[in-house]
């Protein structure tokens, strides 16, 4: 351990200079706080030589710590005066550093933009909310019973195969990401007081590999109708008023017969493109058709009774061909380039 110091003139004002020196070399507060401990502190030469003064004779007790008093008092004058100083100083830098001038050209960000699946999904929801329908929600892990028993999907129905659904261990919960949002138009029946006009848009999950034109992960926008009368009559206008507002008024549809487990008669449903990319066309939108009379029993409802009718389109198939979108992958890949092309709205 180092020898501790003896108290003299020369051994205090060397200890001053030497703390005035640091103090007055410190360029931030931080190195100030350093300064201040190393030369004022518990350890500092100047408090060592202050405890020394219990071993002076008495006669020089009086003479050697008023000396070191007077040190020690100029030390910490030194260090609120720097410590003043600094603080001004880092006041104005910060000034400096926030100064702004009003006549310089500003900095132009780039403005972000909503996703335009999330947009069309609002926009098409929109369309049925101003119809008098409802918007439904539901969960995208769903119990099997709703995704397709419900649905009238027999047990050895492709669809219920491990290629096409995602099962959730252990399997015999019987639960699945749902694989189309239909689930929610069952959910709908056995909650809502008929009639029930409910279209329900969401997320669902197929095994598909990601490339162009498939995900697996997509959306949908399904909807069902049940009310006594209704007819393939009602689901041509519903449909045709869709695409018109989604297209144009330019936009038509057509039927062609085709099978769905859950609608007799079913239909896929077309839609005359009139402002589509290198010329109108026809173009595969969805399916549709007449509830079939076993869902509306799943749910409760005398099919003598009531009727109705349901359709479902891809969100992401609807952005490609209104929008000019080739690559599926572009969607899901987080490039904000992507989202920017489309500004706020689709």
């Amino acid at each position: 351990m180092p020898d501790t110091p003896q108290i003299s003139e020369s051994a205090v004002e060397s200890a001053v200079e030497a703390a005035l020196a640091a103090i007055a070399a410190a360029p931030d507060t931080a190195a100030l706080k350093a300064a201040r401990s190393a030369h004022a502190g518990e350890a500092s030469t100047l408090a060592q030589l202050n405890a020394t003064l219990r071993d002076v004779p008495n006669d020089q007790k009086a003479a050697l710590g008023k000396l070191v008093g007077q040190a020690r008092g100029r030390v910490q004058q030194a260090v609120a005066a720097r410590e003043g100083e600094l603080a001004v100083a880092e006041e104005q830098a910060r000034l400096d550093a926030e100064t702004i001038d009003v006549t310089g050209i500003p900095a132009r960000r780039a403005q972000g933009a909503r996703h335009p699946l999330t947009t069309m999904m609002e926009q098409m929801s929109d369309i049925f909310l101003a119809m008098g329908w409802e918007v439904a929600e539901g969960p995208e892990l769903e119990n099997e019973w709703f995704n397709f028993d419900a649905l009238n999907f027999d047990p050895d129905h492709p669809a219920r195969a491990m290629q096409d659904t995602f099962f959730i261990d252990p399997v015999e919960r019987h639960l699945v990401l749902r694989t189309h949002t239909s689930p929610v138009q069952i959910r709908s029946l056995l909650e809502r007081e008929l009639p029930v006009y409910v279209v329900a848009p969401g997320r669902v999950f197929r095994t598909d590999e990601l490339d162009a034109t498939h995900t697996p992960v997509f959306h949908q926008m399904e909807g069902i109708a049940i009310d006594k009368g209704l007819t393939m009559a009602h689901l041509r206008g519903t449909l045709e008023h869709i695409a018109r507002s989604m297209f144009g008024e330019g936009a038509r549809i057509r039927l062609r017969p085709s099978y769905f487990p859950f609608t007799e008669p079913s239909a896929e449903l077309d839609v005359w493109h009139p402002t589509f990319t290198g010329g109108a066309r026809w173009i595969e939108w969805g399916g549709c058709g007449m509830v079939n009379p076993n869902v509306l029993r799943a749910a409760g409802i005398d099919p003598d009774v009531y009727q109705g009718f349901a359709f479902g389109m891809g969100i992401e198939r609807t952005l490609m061909f209104r929008n000019g979108v080739s690559d599926m992958r572009d969607m899901v890949e987080g490039d904000v380039r992507f989202s920017q092309q489309f500004g706020m709205v689709v």
